[in-house]
């Protein structure tokens, strides 16, 4: 289990320094302002169904199903053209109407900048079908437990970015935004290329020329499979994608806020992502073809001793790495990002906005390990409705801390929600459960750790502010 997760996390961690690279590129390039807001903008609705679909609904709903099916490569090709087709469709009238869909993204953005930022979130929008056709491939390999393709792959796209920055670093800014959304449909296309070979490699490609030669013949075989497979997709897209959307809304919101809102949303929000991609998700991700062939057998014995060393393992990384984005966040930004374009008052605006961010990460990170349980029961309903509550109440937080709290309250608001999707989710994981992992020695130790760790980190903390 823990070296799956391990392969997971160091894949993603590489991943996530070139992605700082790139974010410590653009800082320095384009600040905190109009060009790097409408980028952001452009990125943010291919880059919201790229996390629902590459650590979320699909893969979620996918797996299951698949290791259910008594035809799986008929089965995955009936769902490869399904998809493909919608996306098609849909990629295709973002590219006709392009304005429309920006103004659906930033709505608080004036018709002037609407008709400049419409151009690239055409262009991003691309994007969104490789990464389709990414996912897909990738479900096949977490199916044999390799995740080492798919966890480095990431890296592609942010070479890719940080090309396209140092390419065209002198560049006007609105042709540095353009550059970087044609590197964006490229990365998604190395990403791609890498994960046609890796299929190759494990001699998996069988499951495409099989279900190709039979689905015509053979569809009808599926037909239940893939019946059952739609009616928990929808469900599955509310269920698994909460943190995606509420950094959505938090956008959306920020749009009416001061310029450079939406650039301290997404940097802080970046900040908060690593350790939730590099512990949270890559351990979900490692556990769930496992946890769904326990389920699948009725090994619930097996399942929960997983859970019992999975809880603990992410409480300790989730909880170390609160306190210091917490307690460290003016210094994590100034080291990040204050250089060129970026200044001392985006530091710390954006600071501000992390430390609420924060407060949320062990909660979202534990919601995410134990909804694993819902989907691999195939409870993706459940799941759907324990998310809705969650973001209806991220909704009304965000609504009634925008004007006292400006950016900072919708992070907070996002925080807020989470803890009440943990608390719903925990609920029907079972509390009793739940309470069976956490022994009165674990827990004093647990708090003893985190104590010490806080009393060093403020110690750290004046020492380094003298040098700042």
């Amino acid at each position: 289990m823990f070296k799956s997760i391990f392969t997971n996390s160091f894949g993603i961690l590489i991943s996530r320094i070139f992605g700082f690279l790139r974010d410590m590129m653009m800082a320095a390039t384009l600040g905190a302002n109009i060009y790097s807001d409408i980028f952001f903008i452009a990125f943010k609705l291919p880059n919201l169904f790229r996390r629902i679909f590459a650590e979320g609904a699909f893969a979620q709903t996918f797996i299951p199903s698949f290791i259910r099916s008594h035809n799986k490569a008929i089965f995955s090709m009936h769902i490869f053209i399904a998809f493909s087709l919608i996306l098609a469709v849909f990629t295709l009238i973002v590219s006709l109407f392009p304005s429309f869909f920006t103004k659906l993204i930033a709505f608080g953005f004036d018709q002037k900048t609407i008709e400049l930022a419409s151009p690239f979130v055409a262009i991003n929008f691309y994007y969104l079908i490789v990464i389709f056709f990414v996912t897909f491939l990738s479900t096949f390999l977490q199916y044999k437990n390799h995740f080492a393709t798919t966890s480095f792959a990431t890296s592609l796209l942010n070479i890719s970015l940080i090309s396209a920055l140092y390419l065209f670093k002198d560049s006007d800014q609105i042709v540095i935004v353009e550059a970087l959304s044609y590197a964006v449909v490229i990365g998604g296309l190395l990403q791609l290329i890498a994960h046609i070979l890796a299929l190759k490699y494990f001699h998996l490609e069988f499951i495409f020329s099989g279900g190709l030669k039979y689905y015509k013949k053979e569809q009808n075989k599926v037909k239940k499979e893939t019946k059952k497979f739609k009616s928990e997709f929808i469900p599955a897209v509310i269920g698994g994608s909460t943190a995606q959307i509420s950094a959505f809304i938090d956008t959306w919101l920020a749009s009416f806020l001061v310029t450079g809102s939406i650039s301290y949303i997404y940097y802080a929000n970046r900040i908060f992502q690593l350790p939730l991609a590099l512990f949270a998700i890559a351990t979900t991700v490692a556990l769930f073809p496992r946890i769904s062939r326990y389920i699948k057998n009725s090994d619930h014995k097996k399942a929960l001793e997983m859970f019992d060393k999975s809880f603990w393992f992410l409480t300790y990384l989730l909880t170390l790495a609160s306190l210091g984005g917490f307690i460290l966040s003016k210094e994590i930004i100034w080291l990040l990002f204050e250089h060129g374009s970026f200044s001392t008052s985006d530091t710390q605006n954006t600071a501000l906005v992390l430390q609420m961010y924060m407060i949320g990460l062990l909660t979202f990170g534990l919601a995410k390990l134990f909804s694993l349980w819902l989907y691999a029961s195939q409870m993706q309903k459940k799941a759907a409705k324990i998310a809705s509550i969650s973001l209806v109440s991220n909704i009304i937080f965000s609504l009634a801390l925008i004007k006292p709290l400006g950016a900072m309250g919708l992070a907070l608001a996002s925080s807020l929600s989470g803890f009440i999707l943990l608390f719903l989710t925990l609920k029907e994981f079972k509390f009793e459960e739940f309470f069976a992992i956490i022994t009165f020695k674990k827990l004093t130790i647990y708090l003893s750790v985190m104590l010490s760790f806080t009393v060093i980190l403020i110690l750290f903390k004046d020492f380094i502010d003298v040098y700042i």
